[in-house]
């Protein structure tokens, strides 16, 4: 518990800090220090695989949610189907590419990263589809910073390799306590 009491301390400083750099800087990180940080935090807290992997996982994910929103602008109607087709279609990649993996890369820490993009960019491409080149690279940039801002400042005092995991069995034990066994 001290490590995330320490790690989210240490969030509620940095993020700030960081509005204030990009403020100062003419930055434009502002609109997504927020998920961006926090999503870095959830990359380097939770205790599967290495530190490295997770961060990787994660960028393929901004990539891959990034590609999504270009196929839908470019290729997709901008009716619910299209934009289910989008959705469906960003989900199934980060599925197989975890599966061309052989889950070296978690499912979650891919969904993580398509997920927070998306959380950053829809507003972005909704006022304006047809600047999604110039847009999301833009908002990936920002929001690439805002991650690693986040992941570096958790990592200080996150699980690091010593508490990872490279597959995990999660099963609710005799004494209600979260039994961890790994996989053969």
């Amino acid at each position: 518990m001290r490590t995330s009491i320490t790690a989210g301390l240490l969030l509620v400083v940095a993020a700030p800090l960081l509005v204030g750099l990009s403020s100062w800087a003419d930055l434009e990180l502002e609109p997504v220090v927020l998920i961006g940080t926090a999503l870095g935090a959830v990359a380097a807290l939770v205790p599967d695989r290495t530190p490295g992997v997770r961060l990787l996982a994660c960028m393929i994910g901004v990539a891959v949610g990034l590609v999504g929103y270009v196929v839908r602008a470019g290729f997709l109607p901008d009716t619910p189907t299209g934009r289910a087709a989008a959705v469906a279609i960003t989900l199934a990649v980060c599925v197989i590419l975890t599966a061309a993996t052989r889950e070296r890369l978690a499912l979650w820490a891919v969904l993580l990263g398509a997920g927070g993009f998306a959380g950053a960019f829809e507003a972005t491409f909704s006022a304006a589809p047809t600047e999604v080149l110039s847009s999301s690279i833009s908002t990936a940039t920002s929001f690439v910073v805002t991650v690693a801002v986040g992941f570096l400042v958790c990592s200080a005092v996150g699980p690091g390799r010593h508490g990872a995991r490279t597959t995990t069995d999660h099963r609710v034990g005799d004494h209600d306590n979260l039994v961890l066994e790994k996989n053969a």
